[in-house]
């Protein structure tokens, strides 16, 4: 979506996002400690909380899923089996986080997928969305927004919100992304942190 001022906001519900925090909360891993669980996913029965090195692996995968582009990997990235085109992990030093995640392919994927067609984006009510926050922060503050990129996650997450989960990305819960006017009094402070 592109305004007059160069301003770029993308919204989605990207399947790779959905596994890795599927994925996230079966493994236990706590980080980041902000973002909430997601909805649907059944009780873990092991109340263990993953080891370090799978914590860090799945931290450096989390940074690669969100923004590659801001977190290019030193090493080759290969896919995972079983997870189609949806996990991919550097060659070297993942081995822990590929075992841990071996067993939980075929549930993650179909949540993922699952969870994926239930977001309804309609790219012309987006636009206007995000335009209107804009043009709103323009008025208050009065200039144009400065040129900007964000990324939107509308994730099925436990507890409305919006969080920072990279440097142009925020996650926001699908149920406050449905709701109009909360929505856009959620992003006006992100509006303003970047415009």
């Amino acid at each position: 979506m592109t305004g007059a001022a160069q301003w770029t906001i993308r919204e989605d519900s990207s399947t790779a996002v959905l596994v890795a925090l599927y994925l996230r909360q079966v493994l236990g891993i706590r980080s980041p400690e902000e973002l909430p669980h997601l909805r649907g996913i059944p009780p873990r029965h092991d109340t263990a909380d993953a080891t370090p090195a799978v914590e860090r692996q799945w931290r450096e995968y989390w940074e690669l899923t969100v923004e590659p582009t801001a977190h290019p990997s030193p090493v080759p990235l290969d896919l995972v089996d079983g997870f189609d085109m949806l996990v991919v992990l550097p060659v070297e030093g993942f081995d822990d986080l590929r075992a841990a995640i071996a067993p939980y392919a075929d549930d993650a994927v179909a949540y993922a997928e699952s969870a994926h067609k239930r977001y309804a984006h309609t790219p012309g009510v987006s636009y206007r969305a995000y335009a209107g926050a804009i043009a709103e922060y323009e008025r208050e503050v009065g200039r144009r927004a400065h040129a900007f990129e964000l990324n939107v996650q509308v994730l099925p997450l436990v507890q409305r919100g919006v969080w920072w989960i990279g440097a142009l990305t925020i996650a926001v819960t699908d149920g406050l992304r449905q709701d109009i006017v909360m929505f856009d009094a959620a992003i006006q402070p992100i509006i303003a942190e970047l415009a």
